[in-house]
């Protein structure tokens, strides 16, 4: 099979609003995505090893109800039903992401070919089904070797990284043209490392600082080595979870504490990637915590590697105040000085705000911050404590507003400028969902976990009618 090409194209712009809706720009990409260790299962197989998920969510007390993915959604056997269902939802791209320790089980050396070739199975699944297949390197899965040799706190992480990423390009990139080098790394340094609420589970301040760090330098270093292993038609991206911000009052002190997350939150990664720089301001809000001595010279120029697209991951604003965060606190050098307010208006499953102006915010900030970069909408979607009933339907109507509200935001900051080329609903599945087990159903297929039966909702009804007409039916 040959890779479709999938180097972002000249944005035409929305097509006109009509009676019957808003339309996208043709070649729009429609997609859903997932990750390995969410719903592949089949944790020991093929050779694969532990990852840090697997030891977390073996700790007492870490995961809700003792939950772990050593079934989860049991895509591994299951993958040709799930690429089926996409295909008849229309879908015209796929985000997985590739588990490190199935394709290089310790985390160094050679690549563990039984683990590869289910992607290999995977990719010419959906390229048969007309599906393009965008693949995410690291989504989480750390393998546990490495974290018992320091994790990403430690430098020599990144260069493992890059060799991984070597692997998965020399068996895959003849046929994937879409390639991310990480998920959300605030996650992974400050949730990992910093508040300890995500695998590995450690509470340090430095630990996290360092580990963003080293997952911006994994980031350039695997960007260059896919640059150097893949056709020249290959698309090389980043997924970012930037935060959309607000004060909680118009006054300095809630203005200085936006500005104090910002830096922690977002310009801890937008800076080094794409300005070869840290934020002065926040090598100053962390001079308590560390010196930054671990950033070498010639760091930045590394995690500054040219990609062409960047991803969003955007699901809720936050609200910022001056005050302290409780303890232990992903906001590491902020803690002391900002606090959160929940916002007004309905919320998810995950109490989390329902607001759609956040990811036009988000994606307007982009369009004036990195105007020449074209983005991806990665990740939007929300949980809902759906069921089926008695007949065997899940009806989620609470979900088909969220995403129409956030799609219709998406076009409404195409309209304003921004090169918005693609939006991928999560999640196909209901899955894993890391500290909160499967106690949070985020996909629009339903999946009973006891049978692994799957069923279509009503938003993925939705969303395919949504691709079928490129747009959305507003009156």
């Amino acid at each position: 099979m040959t890779a479709v090409d999938a180097r972002p194209e000249t944005s035409a712009g929305p097509r006109p609003e009509s009676a019957t809706g808003l339309r996208f720009p043709t070649g729009f990409r429609w997609g859903t995505a997932t990750a390995a260790y969410q719903i592949e299962g089949a944790h020991a197989e093929d050779g694969r090893t532990p990852s840090i998920w697997d030891t977390f969510s073996r700790t007492a007390g870490k995961v809700r109800n003792g939950d772990t993915g050593d079934i989860a959604a049991d895509h591994l056997h299951r993958m040709p039903d799930d690429v089926a269902l996409m295909k008849d939802l229309g879908v015209t791209d796929y985000r997985f992401s590739i588990s490190w320790p199935r394709v290089q089980p310790t985390g160094r050396g050679p690549a563990a070919e039984r683990g590869l070739d289910f992607y290999r199975r995977l990719v010419d699944e959906l390229l048969d089904a007309g599906i393009r297949p965008v693949a995410t390197l690291y989504h989480w899965d750390l393998p546990q070797e490495l974290e018992d040799a320091g994790g990403w706190p430690e430098r020599d992480t990144a260069h493992r990284f890059a060799e991984y990423a070597g692997l998965a390009a020399d068996a895959l990139g003849d046929r994937v043209a879409t390639w991310t080098t990480l998920n959300e790394p605030w996650c992974a340094a400050f949730l990992g490392y910093g508040n300890g609420v995500h695998a590995p589970g450690r509470t340090s301040d430095l630990a996290a600082l360092r580990a963003a760090h080293h997952l911006n330098l994994a980031h350039g270093a695997g960007a260059a080595v896919l640059r150097g292993r893949l056709p020249s038609s290959a698309e090389i991206s980043l997924t970012l979870n930037l935060h959309a911000l607000r004060p909680l009052a118009d006054t300095e002190a809630d203005r200085d504490a936006v500005r104090r997350i910002d830096a922690v939150a977002n310009r801890i990664f937008l800076d080094p990637v794409f300005h070869g720089r840290l934020p002065a301001d926040l090598v100053a809000d962390t001079a308590a915590v560390t010196d930054w001595a671990f950033v070498r010279d010639g760091d930045l120029e590394v995690t500054s590697a040219p990609i062409d697209s960047l991803g969003v991951n955007y699901y809720a604003p936050s609200v910022v105040s001056a005050g302290a965060s409780p303890s232990p606190s992903p906001w590491a050098g902020a803690e002391r000085h900002v606090a959160f307010t929940p916002a007004d208006g309905p919320r998810t499953a995950m109490d989390w705000p329902v607001d759609a102006d956040g990811l036009h915010e988000l994606l307007t900030r982009l369009r004036d911050e990195l105007p020449a970069l074209p983005l991806l909408v990665t990740e939007n979607g929300a949980a809902y404590d759906d069921y089926a009933d008695p007949s065997g339907q899940v009806h989620d109507p609470e979900r088909v507003a969220y995403l129409d509200a956030h799609l219709t935001a998406v076009h409404r900051a195409i309209a304003d400028g921004a090169d918005v080329r693609g939006y991928f609903v999560w999640s196909l599945l209901d899955n894993f969902e890391w500290s909160y087990g499967y106690s949070k159903r985020f996909g629009i297929v339903h999946v009973d976990f006891a049978t692994q039966r799957r069923t279509r909702k009503d938003s993925a009804r939705w969303y395919a009618s949504v691709i079928a007409r490129g747009g959305l039916e507003h009156p």
